[in-house]
């Protein structure tokens, strides 16, 4: 898939699920109730051990489908190039690496650095990120990114950390082209309960609708 249309795909879905787990099960588990619930992009971390697996695993499992599976918590080259060598569509990181975004623009997948200043914001979009991840959205909050988008109205932001469904709207008024959302979806993971995350994320699902 191209470039482009991954994200596309992912400014059309306007919610990334990060998926953090204790294990390989529990994060399929947790992707599959997500994806159950209408969610489109599946963001896989490698804080969960054997990532590259699970990422080619829901690939595998998900041929021919629109979802997108991409790789979170992505700290240097070697693990992003083990991402999208085993499937992952699009790369997050908590923070911008200008190698990282070489990489990701050789192989032509999307690169969604953490950034929250204005200089981090500029230094990751000449770099060639079209999408910013606002990280942590929580020290910050909706009207921050409306502060950003004066200087820098071509700024596509997708916030993480800090989104609920009270605030989801505020978000998408400040100008947000997408969210990031974990434990406020994943969350029933921890009691097994993962018909309570399909229902939370058709709750998402029908508020950005």
């Amino acid at each position: 898939m191209k470039k482009q249309e991954i994200l596309n795909k992912i400014i059309d879905s306007k919610i990334v699920v990060v998926v953090r787990a204790e294990t390989t099960e529990q994060a399929l588990n947790i992707a599959n109730a997500c994806i159950a619930g209408g969610i489109k992009a599946i963001e896989v971390t490698f804080t969960i051990d054997y990532a590259h697996d699970l990422i080619k695993e829901l690939k595998r499992g998900l041929k021919d489908s629109d979802i997108l599976i991409g790789a979170g918590t992505v700290l240097d080259v070697e693990t992003a190039r083990l991402a999208i060598l085993n499937g992952a569509e699009f790369i997050v990181s908590p923070a911008f690496n200008k190698d990282v975004a070489k990489l990701c623009n050789r192989y032509q997948v999307p690169y969604l650095p953490g950034c929250l200043s204005v200089t981090e914001i500029i230094t990751a979009m000449e770099a060639g990120c079209d999408i910013i991840k606002l990280f942590p959205g929580s020290l910050v909050g909706p009207s921050y990114v409306k502060a950003i988008k004066g200087p820098l109205p071509q700024a596509n932001i997708m916030p993480t950390g800090g989104v609920n469904l009270n605030n989801v709207k505020e978000w998408f008024d400040a100008g947000c082209v997408a969210i990031g959302v974990g434990s406020e979806i994943t969350k029933p993971a921890k009691t097994n309960d993962y018909q309570e995350i399909t229902k939370l994320a058709k709750k998402y699902i029908d508020l950005v609708k």
